[in-house]
């Protein structure tokens, strides 16, 4: 299956970013599950392998490689840490709102930067109050002149703490037309960042709060038209958001299915290595089921994307089985591991802690669940992938 979607250079960047996590990222490890804070350092490190340029066109200094290669970089790095994988899944979305909503002048700002590793984008959509439900934001932005100033608090921020530039959606006007995007510099009078609070897993990642206080940015910051913002909102979400997490997902359940065999085959009991009980041959034969069927859901659904065709169900269904398939391989692991797996110089209970932090963001396994009845039903309200496909083409003709 992996032969059917990758090609060479698919391999050969699988090498060289499983290389990289080993040699980089796996050291660091303990020192970011002691600290349970972001880890500048390393995220920075990262971005400088250019990794984050995994879609923007090579035209402004990124890779241009497509979906897939970027499920793959964010499957390797996850596969040794969720933590720097959820980095690099966050910032491809601060990558998608300019990719398909920057003027020219935004792209060649900021998208070379990006690439080569010297800006750390974020997208800020989520409020405290509103929660998921994107057209219950409160947040506002207000013309002055050649200016808009920002008002409002954004929560579960991917990047915050170490992010350069956030894409904030706001209100600009009433219902579902009165929502705008905006690129606002870290540094921006007005913009900050609330102290990292500790949290249950992904230690060494950063999601936290935003608050705007009459934060002046210029016109020219704006993302598209005013009313433009639910669809930057949505489209990133959608398209890049499900993608993305399915690829964390991935990893950690390889690193699961690694670590569980691995174990089985040092523990011995009867004479014997502990796989060769049949209950434990069982659940590894389960384990290794549900990571075939979730990497060729993941694979499937970014390889659609990558040949612009409609993929919405797909990438949602990508989420699904992949969130719901570690979360269940995660505490079959526990199982088996037993008493074992409770303390922290195995990684296990690790994987399991930073799985649960994939089920919520970009829509949990309910809304999925939803959407896909929807699609089922002849319900669905236009597909996304579709519109930016089109989208694409448009610009490629220009």
């Amino acid at each position: 299956m992996d032969g059917y979607f990758a090609s060479r250079l698919h391999h050969q960047l699988r090498e060289r970013v499983r290389h990289f996590a080993e040699c980089e990222v796996r050291p660091r490890i303990p020192a970011m599950e002691a600290a349970r804070t972001v880890h500048r350092d390393l995220s920075r490190l990262i971005a400088r392998q250019g990794w984050l340029g995994a879609t923007i066109s090579k035209g402004h200094g990124g890779m241009g490689v497509g979906h897939l290669a970027k499920t793959i970089i964010i499957e390797e790095l996850s596969r040794v840490s969720g933590a720097m994988g959820a980095m690099v899944q966050a910032s491809q979305l601060g990558v998608a709102k300019i990719v398909h909503f920057g003027n020219e002048e935004q792209k060649k700002t900021w998208l070379p930067l990006i690439a080569a590793g010297e800006c750390l984008p974020t997208i800020a959509v989520t409020e405290p109050e509103s929660g998921g439900h994107v057209l219950g934001m409160s947040a506002t932005a207000v013309r002055d002149g050649d200016d808009y100033v920002i008002n409002g608090r954004k929560v579960y921020v991917g990047n915050s703490h170490v992010g350069d530039l956030h894409g904030v959606v706001v209100r600009t006007g009433p219902g579902s037309g009165g929502l705008t995007a905006f690129l606002v510099e870290s540094g921006r009078p007005g913009c900050r960042t609330d102290e990292q609070k500790p949290t249950m897993g992904l230690h060494g990642f950063s999601f936290g709060e935003l608050h705007f206080d009459d934060c002046r940015v210029p016109a020219a910051n704006r993302l598209g038209e005013e009313g433009d913002g639910l669809a930057v909102a949505y489209s990133s979400s959608v398209l890049y958001g499900r993608a993305n997490l399915t690829a964390v997902a991935l990893g950690i359940h390889q690193a699961v299915l690694e670590e569980t065999t691995r174990f089985c085959a040092e523990r011995h009991r009867y004479g014997k290595p502990l796989h060769e009980l049949s209950s434990i041959k069982l659940k590894l034969g389960q384990l290794q089921s549900r990571l075939m069927t979730a990497r060729l859901a993941a694979y499937h659904a970014v390889h659609l994307l990558d040949q612009g065709l409609a993929c919405d169900a797909e990438l949602m269904n990508a989420k699904l089985v992949n969130v719901e398939s570690v979360l269940d391989s995660a505490r079959n692991a526990m199982e088996i591991h037993a008493a074992s797996g409770l303390f922290t110089e195995r990684p296990i209970e690790r994987y399991l802690r930073d799985a649960h932090h994939i089920f919520a963001p970009a829509g949990t396994s309910d809304i999925q669940l939803l959407r896909l009845a929807e699609v089922a039903l002849g319900q669905s309200k236009g597909q996304w992938s579709e519109r930016l496909a089109e989208l694409t083409r448009m610009e490629a003709l220009v």
